[in-house]
């Protein structure tokens, strides 16, 4: 047997590969397919609570709409009409109202000065806890969590109590003060008083949600930079604006934009506070809607009021969303 007979028949049989897999041949489409459903699971994490958000604020909204454009009173309630489509003449009899603008401007008025004093006093406590052994820090925040899980029924009852013309402990220690004679003084009888009584019960039951985040925000300011700021001849308000205001900027939009929103939604504090009767001058848009709806048994205007509110609120939204925006392209 020659060299090359014995070369052939020692050569191992030659193995056919198999054809490339879809996979192998195309490497992108395996990532595709786990990315599409990696890209599905927040959706499906996050159906059960947009579900909810659905069916508790979607029905609603669409119903309030519905309302506004229609002519809804006692007759529609009870079933003895139809609702009869009115287009928008109840956004047209708001508008041409001087009193429906007297009571946008009284809640925007209402809605600034009481979000200003609570960002001011929220400010000022966070940072006058950082200056403060821990005990008192520890006694502070806890009268803090128990101020704000009050129920604001009966932080409304206490400030009424406070307030009265009558038995007012307020008006009890003003009294006390030399020259000075508050018995009897009646606080509601005008409505600037009186909404400035409303005012402190709002920021009083606002000030511990704003002063414990700040709080948490300033434990992350680099004292560092603190440090290096005042070797570089910075005083306290110079640390704070240059430093710490830069870093807490994105939680103090985050407080304002909801304090807005807050606060523009008052209504148990001046229903309460008011017997359930607010005077005109104590009308805001809340409370305003409310009585168009179930006092006048107008559901149609009561509605508009409401949607306009909505819209208003929907525009803080968007005011707050492009600060974010903004803070997140900066950094």
């Amino acid at each position: 047997m020659s060299a090359a007979e014995t070369t052939t028949a020692k050569a191992p049989p030659t193995r056919r590969t198999p054809p490339p897999s879809n996979a192998a041949a195309d490497p992108g489409r395996g990532g595709r397919k786990r990315g599409a459903g990696a890209a599905g699971v927040p959706w499906a994490l996050l159906a059960p609570c947009l579900l909810v958000l659905l069916l508790v604020l979607g029905y609603p909204l669409v119903r309030l709409v519905a309302l506004s454009f229609q002519k809804f009173g006692q007759p529609q309630l009870w079933g003895f009409q139809d609702p009869e489509s009115v287009g928008f003449d109840n956004f047209a009899k708001i508008l041409g109202d001087a009193e429906f603008w007297g009571v946008v401007v009284r809640t925007v008025v209402f809605a600034v000065v009481a979000v200003v004093l609570t960002m001011v006093i929220g400010m000022l406590t966070a940072l006058l806890l950082q200056r403060v052994s821990g005990w008192v820090k520890t006694l502070v925040n806890i009268a803090l969590v128990a101020s704000w899980g009050m129920p604001i029924i009966v932080a409304t009852a206490i400030f009424k109590w406070l307030f009265d013309a009558d038995y007012g402990v307020l008006n009890w220690l003003l009294s006390r003060l030399p020259g000075v004679d508050m018995i009897g003084h009646n606080w509601f009888a005008s409505g600037p008083q009186g909404l400035a009584v409303i005012i402190l019960l709002v920021v009083w039951g606002a000030v511990p949600f704003v002063v414990i985040t700040l709080s948490a925000g300033l434990t992350q300011v680099p004292k560092e930079l603190e440090e290096a700021a005042r070797l570089d001849g910075a005083g306290a308000w110079g640390v704070f604006r240059f430093v710490t205001l830069p870093i807490l900027k994105p939680i103090i939009v985050m407080l304002t934009t909801l304090s807005v929103i807050w606060d523009m939604g008052v209504f148990p504090q001046v229903f309460v506070m008011r017997n359930g009767h607010p005077e005109a001058e104590f009308q805001l848009l809340t409370t305003y809607s409310y009585d168009k709806a179930f006092v006048v048994n107008d559901y149609g205007t009561g509605s508009a009021i409401a949607l306009v509110t909505v819209l208003l609120l929907l525009g803080v939204v968007a005011v707050y969303m492009r600060q974010m925006l903004k803070i997140g392209e900066v950094e």
